[in-house]
């Protein structure tokens, strides 16, 4: 439970630091998703 705790917290602590919504959060996780999918994308296929 400690560690789900933490991760609660730290979500929280960015979120109140980038000045987010939750709508806002989960489209900025969901963009950085997409960023690494490229990312590791191009170091396989190059």
């Amino acid at each position: 439970m400690k560690l789900i705790d933490k991760h609660k917290q730290l979500i929280s602590w960015y979120q109140k630091k980038l000045s987010l919504t939750d709508y806002g959060l989960l489209w900025l996780v969901f963009f950085k998703g997409v960023f690494i999918a490229l990312v590791i994308d191009r170091l396989i296929v190059n």
